[in-house]
């Protein structure tokens, strides 16, 4: 059977979680299909780092290196990725709904003719037809749309990061590890990385937080997010926002968290003055256990919420961070 590729990502030489979730995606589809699956990646990626991509499930993996590459241009990356697709021939190519992913996967499609779903919350093959098939949010996130893909292979899938747990690393594994030194035309880059700024910052990544502590528009201003940055900071969390607190300039767009921000699957999500939108619970609905503070006893958040707790924030939340505190240092 044709295989899966994954189109893995790589910071710093070593390989970011989006890619082993995609490949407990692609495992999972090559439950039903067969297929084998494969993962690229692209740089100076050693032989035990890429072997961390077959003790998460690939088969086999390919190393993709070339000058052209170096600067990191998806222009290059495409090409790149595009000479492997013509090579290995897959049924399903997976993408991430990263800042990469969201712009090669489109362009790829349309560069091999075939078809593409984005922003999918879970792949799975029909058992029917054998078709792939997918599920996405639309309409704001108000509904679920269920797409099936023709014949045209292979068929580009986008799927949204932290919506697929990675699979345990199994170090027994085997698999075929494939360098391929490429010689891309430097003339497929059309635009050019002039500088790249990094932003600080401090404690753990929204993203991969076991504790999120987010405020909503029902705390009123910026100030009340100091005390939900106490809590995280007991609880060793991070703290998040919804879009109206971003929109209102309270926070950084960088803490959103929703449709439109960041998905986050932690075990604990606390939520203070947040209402619960369809548009916010798309992107937090996979917590393993929501708790919510909220004036408004009709507040959707108490529909997806393990406990509640109806009352102004101004009441609750300082005893609630205090009792938190004697708690943990007890």
């Amino acid at each position: 059977m044709p295989g899966i590729l994954v189109f893995g990502e790589c910071a710093d030489s070593q390989i970011l979680s989006i890619t082993y979730e995609l490949t407990a995606v692609a495992r999972r589809l090559s439950e039903s299909t067969g297929s084998e699956v494969a993962v690229s990646l692209m740089g100076e990626i050693e032989d035990d780092v890429a072997s961390g991509a077959i003790a998460h499930g690939a088969d086999k993996v390919f190393i993709l290196s070339d000058d052209v590459l170096h600067g990191g241009e998806l222009d290059a990356q495409l090409s790149a990725f595009e000479t492997v697709c013509k090579y290995y021939k897959p049924s399903v190519v997976l993408f991430g709904r990263t800042m990469g992913g969201r712009e090669l996967a489109p362009r790829l499609a349309f560069s091999l003719g075939v078809g593409l779903a984005q922003d999918c919350l879970d792949v799975y093959v029909d058992p029917t037809d054998s078709k792939i098939c997918a599920s996405r949010p639309v309409y704001g996130g108000n509904a679920m749309a269920k797409v099936k893909f023709s014949e045209s292979d292979p068929n580009v899938i986008v799927i949204r990061p932290k919506t697929t747990e990675p699979l345990l690393p199994d170090d027994t594994r085997e698999g075929e590890i494939d360098r391929v030194n490429l010689k891309l035309d430097p003339s497929v880059i059309k635009t050019k990385v002039i500088e790249t700024v990094l932003e600080s910052s401090e404690g753990i990544r929204l993203e991969d937080a076991k504790v999120v502590v987010a405020g909503g528009r029902g705390l009123g201003g910026p100030e009340p997010f100091d005390m939900l940055e106490d809590l995280a900071k007991v609880l060793g969390g991070a703290v998040g926002a919804s879009r109206a607190v971003c929109d209102a300039g309270w926070l950084d767009h960088a803490y959103q968290v929703g449709l439109t921000g960041k998905t986050v699957t932690p075990d604990l999500y606390i939520t203070v003055g947040i209402s619960g939108a369809s548009q916010h619970m798309a992107g937090c609905s996979s917590s393993k256990h929501i708790i919510a503070i909220n004036r408004d006893p009709e507040a959707n958040i108490f529909k997806t919420s393990s406990f509640g707790v109806v009352g102004d924030w101004k009441s609750v939340l300082p005893t609630f961070i205090e009792t938190v505190r004697e708690l943990v240092d007890s």
